[in-house]
């Protein structure tokens, strides 16, 4: 190890600052992100790097989307009780609570028809 060098080196890390050096480029030498240390582009020696991308199925894909369409027609906004919706009839209706107002006031209640998505809100 040269006076130069504070780390030990292998190949791939910055002799001066021990960062990980930048994958190989197409052309010029390596440059240490940290210390912004030049390399020739033999430091790597004859390391080769590969890499393999895996893919979705089209199975997979296709589980997916269906997955996604049932849970938007199925998307209810809370618990359902029996309730009659204004707008189309339907006797079952979702529900959420909020606290809106100050409190000591009643919460606000948040009704969505599993039918239409009508929705209407209510003080207790």
């Amino acid at each position: 190890m040269s006076s130069s060098e504070i780390f030990s080196s292998y190949p791939g890390f910055c002799s001066d600052c021990g960062s990980i050096l930048p994958l190989l480029r197409d052309r010029g030498n390596v440059i240490c992100y940290t210390c912004s240390k030049e390399y020739p582009v033999d430091v790597f020696g004859n390391k080769k790097v590969h890499y393999t991308i895996h893919f979705n199925s089209q199975e997979a894909f296709t589980k997916n989307i269906d997955a996604k369409s049932s849970k938007e027609n199925k998307e209810d906004d809370g618990p359902v009780v029996d309730r009659n919706c204004p707008k189309c009839g339907n006797n079952q209706m979702s529900y959420a609570t909020l606290q809106l107002r100050s409190a000591d006031e009643g919460q606000t209640v948040f009704y969505t028809c599993t039918k239409c998505k009508f929705k209407e809100t209510e003080n207790s």
